[in-house]
Order: C-alpha cells, then structure tokens, then sequence
C-alpha cells in the first residue's frame, strides 16, 4: 500500500512540498508495484490519517489527489494494460525512468515549456528534432528558421547573414524591419536582442561543436527563436500594411 501508518510520503511532506515534488515523491512508492489504485491509495492513506489524528486530514487527502492528477496529467502513470475498465492502473514506462534516472526530469521540465505551439518553423523542423534529444541541432535550427525569415522578410541580400543581416535588417532609423514608430532606444534594443541571439546561440554552433546537455537550457533557446519569430511576423505586418 502507498500510505500506511508510517507511509513513506511522509505527513510534513505531504503539507509542504509543490505538487510537482510531491507527486515525484509518490511514484516513488508506487514504481515497486504492477499495478496501482487511486481509490486504495486514499482510502490507505485517510485510515493512516485517521489513526494519527491529523487534524487537517481533508486537505492531505486533497494534497494526494493533487499530485495523483499530476502524475496522470504528465503520462507517468496510465490504464493498466489488461484491465483498461477498470480503476486499475500502472506506472508508466517514462515514470519508470524517471525513478531510475533523475536526469529525465529535467527532459520531462524542458518538455512542458515547449507545451504550447510554437510558431509553423519551428513545429515542422525543430520540434521533431528536440523530442529526439538532439539539443544541438534543435538549438541550431531554431535560430537558423529566425535567420531565414529575417532575410525573407527584409529582403536583404543572401550574401549577409548572422549577425550582420540582424543588424542590418533592425537598423534603428532606416532598417526594412526597424519600427519607425518606436523610440530610437526600442529599435536599438530590438536590433541587439537579434543579432545577440544569433551570435549567442546560432554563430557558435554553424563554427564548432556546441554541447547542449541540459535540455531545459536547449528549451529556452527554441523559445527564444519563437519570440523572435513572433516579433518579426509583427514586423512583417507593418510593412504589408504601409501604402
């Protein structure tokens, strides 16, 4: 059983970790197990609440709950294979590895910032490569779709790229991309905010080796580029819209 009368999520525990930490702490007790119940789990851990006296009882049983919906939400447990009608669950194969391997919780961190969509460039060639682990390239791509689409939209000459097609293309007071409405001091930052996310994140990567080994670091940078991407469509409107 999960809880017993000495369960081991502990009753402070359960008052004071962030559901996310909670739940881990969860299916750490229910990884031993084929199968698990959520029904058993209460009912398991309301008698050992019961028997300690605890007086705030309904509300650590709300605290379960909450990281049991957690743990759902996020696939690391699920129907039981054999017995899908029923209450009867399991342990996901991805809850499994992330008991093993504390690592996969950064991946499974990373994965939940990339949650929403991403702007089209970035769904069809960069997110396909990030679910596959391959930080690097991910990371590269995204600030490359952001520099195809800057040349695209400025119309600036192939022969510029990286930094200085950035800089050119938001050139405060003159740039095809530059705000003209915007304070001189706007368009300046813009133009740096490009042209230093490229040379941060894309200008190393097209040179050498570059090892994105934290995969929330790696989900940043591919927000980054969807920022920038976000801004430039907002660019690319100005321009349609001018007579």
């Amino acid at each position: 059983m999960t809880m017993s009368m000495s369960g081991p999520v502990p009753t402070n525990q359960i008052r004071e970790l962030a559901t996310p930490e909670l739940a881990l702490q969860l299916l750490n007790s229910l990884v031993s197990s084929g199968t698990v119940n959520a029904n058993n789990m209460m009912r398991g851990a309301e008698h050992a609440f019961e028997f300690n006296h605890e007086p705030d009882r309904d509300d650590l049983l709300d605290r379960l709950s909450d990281a049991w919906a957690w743990l759902e939400s996020h696939g690391l447990i699920g129907p039981h294979g054999r017995n899908t009608t029923s209450s009867w669950q399991r342990v996901t194969r991805v809850g499994r590895e992330l008991v093993k391997d504390k690592a996969a919780l950064t991946t499974l961190w990373a994965d939940e910032r990339l949650a929403g969509a991403l702007d089209p460039q970035l769904e069809a060639k960069v997110r396909p490569i990030f679910n596959l682990g391959d930080y690097e390239t991910a990371c590269f791509a995204a600030m490359k779709a952001v520099e195809v689409e800057v040349r695209r939209v400025s119309g600036l000459d192939s022969t510029i790229i990286g930094v200085d097609l950035m800089r050119k293309a938001f050139k405060p007071e003159g740039g095809p991309l530059a705000d003209a409405q915007a304070h001189p001091g706007e368009q300046l930052a813009i133009m740096n905010l490009f042209a230093g996310s490229i040379g941060a994140f894309k200008n190393p990567s097209s040179h050498r080796t570059v090892h994105f080994d934290d995969a929330t670091e790696a989900a940043e940078v591919v927000q980054t580029a969807d920022l920038l991407l976000r801004l430039l469509r907002r660019a690319e409107r100005r321009l349609q819209s001018k007579p």
